[in-house]
């Protein structure tokens, strides 16, 4: 599959997903996922429920800010957004969003390709799940950052 099919399938799921669990659109009704995917001007990125979560979604303003392309991204390890460190912390939060199913305004401390650290911020991160309720993984909107 191309990076556009991948990235429309799994945009479509992740703007039901947003609005089935947190009541909220996530876009606005005249945008698509192909804009999420190339136009937002916000991040969104999506891990799977492996074991060992891996990206399955990164949208365009989510590459830039992370420093991977779509063909890095995709199949990463989601644990490797953050430093060793933080991974501890990072975990018991993705914890906590599967117990209540959102959680809004998270704040945490991520690294990009390059090693430079950076906030995420006022974020909202989800279950994706599909409209019947199974259960796909989970989901981040976050529309600002900063350099440490």
């Amino acid at each position: 599959m191309t990076p556009d099919h991948d990235a429309q399938e799994i945009g479509l799921l992740i703007i039901a997903s947003f609005r089935q669990v947190t009541g909220r659109s996530l876009i606005d009704p005249a945008a698509d996922s192909q804009w999420l995917y190339a136009s937002a001007p916000f991040a969104v990125l999506a891990h799977d429920r492996s074991d060992d979560p891996r990206f399955i979604y990164a949208n365009k303003t989510a590459q830039d800010c992370f420093g991977y392309g779509w063909d890095e991204f995709i199949g990463m390890p989601s644990h490797l957004s953050a430093r060793a460190p933080e991974r501890e912390e990072r975990q018991r939060f993705l914890d906590s969003v599967s117990a209540q199913g959102f959680v809004d305004n998270y704040r945490g401390l991520r690294i990009a390709k390059s090693g430079r650290r950076f906030w995420i911020e006022h974020a909202t991160v989800w279950q994706l799940a599909r409209s019947d309720g199974e259960y796909l993984g989970q989901a981040a909107v976050f529309h600002s950052w900063k350099d440490l």
